[in-house]
C-alpha cells in the first residue's frame, strides 16, 4: 500500500455477496490496528498520535445533539471558524448550512435527527477533513443513500483524496459504481486476497470481480 493511493476492499467477492459486518470489522481493525507499518512496530508509538493520522467515515455517521459547528470540530481544541467552514466546503455541505436560519449554530438533534442521511454524512466527512488525516477509511459511506445524495457525497470523497497528494484512502464498497477510479481494488474471500488490480485489469480477467460487475449491470 503506497501513500496517495485510493484502494478498495471487496469482501466475500467470490460469492458475489458483500458481507457488511465483515467489511465494517475490517475497516475498524485498520483504524487501530495493524501492528506493523513499514516494518515498524506501531505498538511502540504513541497511540493517540497514530489515531490522529486516521479519519474514519462509517456507514452510519455519529452526530451529537450539538450545533453543526460543534459537531464538525468535536474532539478538537482551538478550531477556528474559518477551518470549520473550509472543511464544510470541501465536504459539499457549506451551501446547505449557509442557507439555514442559524447557519453553523443550527442544532442537529439527537443523532442528527433533524438532518437527512446525505446531510449527516457530509457533516461527518467535514469532521474528518478538518483533522487533515493522512489515511482515510471509508466504510460504505454511501450505502444507504439515493443516487442524488450518493453523487454529492462521492464528489466530497473524491475531493478529499485530491486535496492532499500524500493521503491514502481505503474504501470498503458495496456499490461498485463508486470504485471505478480507484488505483487498486482488492477482492477478499475468507481472509485471502483472490484478485487485485485496477477496474480495467480486473474486468478483463473475467474472474470474481467481473461476475460482480455483471450482477450489478456495470460492465
Amino acid at each position: 500500500m503506497n501513500s496517495s493511493e485510493w484502494i478498495t476492499i471487496l469482501i466475500g467477492c467470490t460469492a458475489c455477496v458483500l458481507v457488511g459486518g465483515a467489511q465494517s470489522l475490517f475497516a475498524f481493525l485498520l483504524a487501530k490496528v495493524v501492528d506493523l507499518i513499514d516494518d515498524i512496530d506501531i505498538r511502540q508509538l504513541n497511540l493517540q498520535w497514530i489515531r490522529s493520522q486516521f479519519g474514519l467515515v462509517s456507514q452510519e455517521p455519529i452526530l451529537f445533539d450539538l450545533t453543526i459547528a460543534e459537531n464538525i470540530a468535536y474532539g478538537l481544541d482551538n478550531v477556528s471558524m474559518e477551518d470549520i467552514i473550509n472543511a464544510a466546503r470541501r465536504a459539499n455541505i457549506h451551501q446547505f448550512i449557509d442557507q439555514l436560519p442559524q447557519g453553523y449554530e443550527t442544532k442537529v438533534g439527537l443523532k442528527g435527527s433533524f438532518l437527512s442521511g446525505g446531510e449527516k454524512q457530509r457533516i461527518a466527512i467535514a469532521r474528518v477533513l478538518v483533522r487533515r488525516p493522512k489515511v482515510l477509511l471509508l466504510d460504505e459511506p454511501t450505502s444507504a443513500m439515493d443516487s442524488y445524495n450518493e453523487h454529492i457525497v462521492q464528489e466530497a470523497l473524491d475531493q478529499a483524496q485530491i486535496e492532499d497528494s500524500s493521503r491514502t484512502s481505503l474504501i470498503v464498497a458495496h456499490r461498485l459504481s463508486t470504485i471505478r477510479s480507484c488505483d487498486l481494488i482488492c477482492a477478499l474471500h475468507r481472509g485471502h486476497i483472490v484478485e487485485s488490480g485496477t477496474h480495467a485489469e480486473l474486468a478483463q480477467r473475467r474472474g470474481a470481480y467481473c461476475k460482480m460487475l455483471a450482477q450489478n449491470n456495470l460492465q
